[in-house]
């Protein structure tokens, strides 16, 4: 508990730091309030469309959450099946460390095409984006195990299956859980870039009608949402690991 206090508190101390640069910024050098608004007229527009921003943000924490549950069981179940069967491991490991350097901007547009404007190429946008993650991670886990424990598993002539179960999981975990901790950063940048690439709603939605009517204001208010649903994720996805993972120490 105390520490995500201290983890909440150094978030917030930054926080405040941030906002007075930027109150600073904008009284130093008087920029207009359609380039850089400074943090009294983003509040403003928050206090004045509140219902408006919660409601899209909603949209993108919906697609976010949803994206992550379904990328991340994705990801896992993959990554077990692939070390169970090697060969189908050798086989589906290539393509899928191709497809995972591709950018998701080049991949968002296609499944706007495919999906519709609806959040349906959202979510996918976000799975893929959690499912590679996850793979990667995972799988990687599941394969180092220490020799002496391969060297038991041997001695007890023990299945593929009894040797996930009782040392490859166990001993794989840890990388699991890194790949959600990084994951859960990507989830929401996923769900914006499936929303720029075509949407009825969401923050993207928000931030791309404001860029086309000048209104910095409102751009940043979603902005700021964006950003403090990142930081809610990182938050809640590292809670979530320490109940998973509970042997593992985080400096």
């Amino acid at each position: 508990m105390m520490v995500f206090l201290k983890a909440v508190g150094r978030s917030v101390f930054g926080l405040i730091l941030t906002v007075a640069i930027w109150a600073a910024i904008v009284h130093i050098f008087d920029t207009q309030h359609y380039i850089l608004p400074g943090p009294d007229r983003v509040l403003a527009a928050f206090a004045k469309h509140a219902g408006f921003l919660l409601h899209h943000a909603g949209i993108t924490a919906y697609e976010t959450v949803l994206g992550f549950v379904l990328g991340a069981a994705a990801g896992a179940l993959l990554s077990v099946l692939l070390w169970l069967f090697p060969v189908a491991a050798r086989l589906a490991m290539p393509p899928i460390l191709v497809t995972q350097a591709l950018p998701v901007f080049a991949i968002a547009p296609i499944l706007v095409l495919w999906l519709g404007f609806g959040l349906a190429s959202k979510i996918v946008v976000v799975i893929l984006v959690i499912f590679f993650t996850v793979t990667s991670t995972f799988f990687d886990g599941l394969q180092r195990l220490d020799p002496g424990l391969h060297d038991l598993a041997r001695l007890y002539r023990l299945s593929r299956l009894k040797e996930l179960w009782f040392f490859r999981l166990p001993s794989g975990l840890p990388a699991f859980a890194s790949g959600l901790r990084v994951a859960a950063v990507f989830a929401p940048m996923g769900a914006i870039i499936g929303e720029w690439a075509g949407a009825k709603g969401g923050l993207a939605f928000i931030m791309l009608q404001s860029s086309n009517r000048m209104q910095a204001d409102m751009m940043f208010a979603a902005l700021i949402l964006l950003a403090a649903m990142v930081l809610i994720m990182r938050f809640a996805v590292n809670h979530l690991t320490r109940l998973l993972v509970p042997w593992q120490t985080l400096s």
